[in-house]
């Protein structure tokens, strides 16, 4: 996991946004590379192309979850569980987000405070990126061998 923690930190270092990291993250779980997939991803950073909706985090892990359990061919069918797992990680995201910062745009955990960015969003993704990994390790998709529960 601190692997993993490294990782993310570098990621906001070099300028990803949190939607472009989770995505990043979850692209490098699967052993692949999609840099046409981040830079759509960076149409959610700043809560909606900044602005200041839904935190991109948020709607950064929908598409995480989406990624593994979307339809994405003819041929394909979505996940039956999608939807609850989105609904998962809405409302864990709102319990433990909304209720600290007022809300879960990106206006309410920023509160207009650009420093927030560098000490609340970190913060943010790397725990919403591990509700992530959980929700998916509990529907099936990841290998129960991955170490999530100390986070």
């Amino acid at each position: 996991m601190s692997e993993e923690i490294t990782r993310i930190t570098q990621l906001h270092m070099q300028g990803f946004h949190c939607s472009q990291i989770i995505m990043i993250m979850g692209l490098e779980m699967q052993k692949k590379n999609n840099p046409d997939l981040v830079r759509g991803m960076n149409g959610l950073a700043g809560g909606l192309g900044f602005a200041g909706k839904n935190c991109g985090t948020l709607t950064g892990g929908v598409c995480l979850l989406s990624l593994y359990g979307g339809r994405g061919e003819l041929e394909e069918r979505e996940n039956s569980h999608l939807n609850e797992m989105i609904q998962e990680l809405v409302d864990w995201f709102e319990e433990t987000f909304g209720k600290e910062y007022g809300g879960i745009d990106c206006q309410h955990i920023m509160n207009n405070d650009p420093w927030n960015r560098l000490t609340r969003c970190p913060d943010v993704v790397v725990k919403t990126y591990f509700k992530v990994k959980e929700i998916l390790e509990d529907h099936g998709f990841l290998s129960s061998e991955l170490d999530i529960d100390t986070y």
